[in-house]
């Protein structure tokens, strides 16, 4: 593989760090800017916000920008935005840091997916997006539990410093190995980028990867609450599952990757999306077997991971034969998915624990994810030629 994609690994993990961190900082950070949790918290839902508009809109309207000068670009947002975040004096500040923070990082996931996979053969395209996301699942699984501790015993502003450092540190070293690349001819103009981008097949696919993450954080986003008040389990059992679950989606995004080389990336969407809505019930089924959630709740981690990269990869393809000019802003398309689908599916849980209960919620995870495959199947059989290379 080349260095790059090494390299891009390293600043998918500053981003991701930069986004889920918070999470664990949240009470400390409340404290310390005198303002309630809940507020700080939703300082979470302004990062996915900003990536769920910067990936598809602004990768548009930069693109005529080289490919390197938009990535050392937005990490520059992220080295600065996570220093500036290191003395916000107030709740507001830190609220619209992290948006345009996140609207890097929507441009980022896009461009560098984007330049993975086509400076490999074919045949190493999904390791080469396996290696660029292995950034963002290590930093869920090691990255937020050290920064969580650090901010705990040390200091929360000086976490977003350090991130504000390695942010820079990735940028030194894309102008070292990063080729500088021609800027997209005159005439590709933005608008048509995203005109583009609104191709029918390129929806449906967006459409499935939003289904996806609807399924998985209809469950994840409760899943302290469910674990510790349906389930029963200890505060220590509980971090064992998230410790679990982290160390399980890096599995899972190397497995997409070396699936999708292998296999139909379409075959494998097939299986891995029925594994999903089998684990869902199995939440369900299972829920006051502790044990039995811990293994669940591992398989939740692998198989959304492995979907991640699989229908990230699917969408490439799909946008490289259609709008192979406008790839990268297809590329965001499918960043604004999962972060639309996070959103919507906490939402919905949200709704349904207030009409039912808490124990109902991944049975909505479940029914998102048969949703997904029968929309996979329309797809297939009604808009993709089935004779076509493209979805492999």
């Amino acid at each position: 593989m080349p260095a790059v994609i090494y390299l891009f690994s390293l600043c998918t993990f500053a981003f991701g760090l930069s986004e889920f961190v918070l999470a664990g900082l949240v009470s400390v950070m409340a404290d310390d800017l005198h303002a309630p949790v809940a507020e700080v918290g939703s300082a979470i839902a302004a990062y996915a916000l900003g990536a769920a508009i910067g990936a598809p809109i602004l990768t548009a309207l930069a693109h005529a920008w080289s490919d390197k000068a938009l990535l050392l670009t937005t990490l520059g947002v992220l080295a600065l935005g996570s220093l500036a975040i290191g003395v916000a004096p107030d709740l507001l500040t830190l609220h619209g840091i992290r948006f345009v923070i996140g609207l890097a990082h929507g441009v980022f996931m896009a461009v560098a997916s984007n330049v993975a996979v086509k400076c490999v053969p074919a045949d190493q395209s999904g390791r080469a997006l396996a290696l660029v996301w292995l950034g963002l699942t290590l930093s869920v699984a090691l990255g937020v539990p050290l920064g969580t501790y650090l901010g705990s015993v040390w200091s929360w502003r000086l976490v977003f410093v350090a991130i504000g450092a390695l942010g820079l540190l990735s940028s030194l070293g894309l102008v070292w190995l990063m080729p500088r690349a021609p800027a997209t001819p005159a005439g590709a103009g933005a608008l048509a980028g995203l005109r583009a981008a609104l191709h029918r097949q390129l929806l449906m696919a967006a459409a499935l990867a939003m289904l996806v993450s609807v399924a998985t954080f209809a469950f994840f986003t409760f899943v302290s609450p469910y674990l510790l008040h349906i389930s029963a389990v200890s505060h220590a059992t509980l971090s064992l599952a998230m410790l679990l679950f982290g160390g399980c989606s890096i599995l899972g995004n190397m497995l997409g990757g070396q699936w999708a080389d292998r296999y139909s990336v379409t075959h494998c969407l097939y299986l891995a999306l029925g594994a999903l809505a089998l684990d869902m019930v199995g939440l369900y089924l299972w829920r006051e077997q502790p044990w039995v959630m811990l293994l669940l709740v591992g398989l939740l981690g692998v198989l959304f991971f492995a979907i991640v990269t699989l229908s990230t990869l699917r969408l490439l393809r799909l946008a490289n034969h259609y709008i192979p000019r406008y790839s990268a802003v297809a590329a965001g398309l499918n960043i604004a998915s999962f972060n639309l689908g996070t959103a919507i599916g906490g939402a919905a849980s949200g709704v349904l624990i207030h009409l039912a209960g808490l124990a109902w919620v991944p049975l909505l995870g479940a029914l998102a994810a048969l949703a997904a495959m029968a929309l996979l199947w329309v797809q297939g059989r009604w808009l993709v030629p089935q004779e076509h290379p493209a979805v492999g």
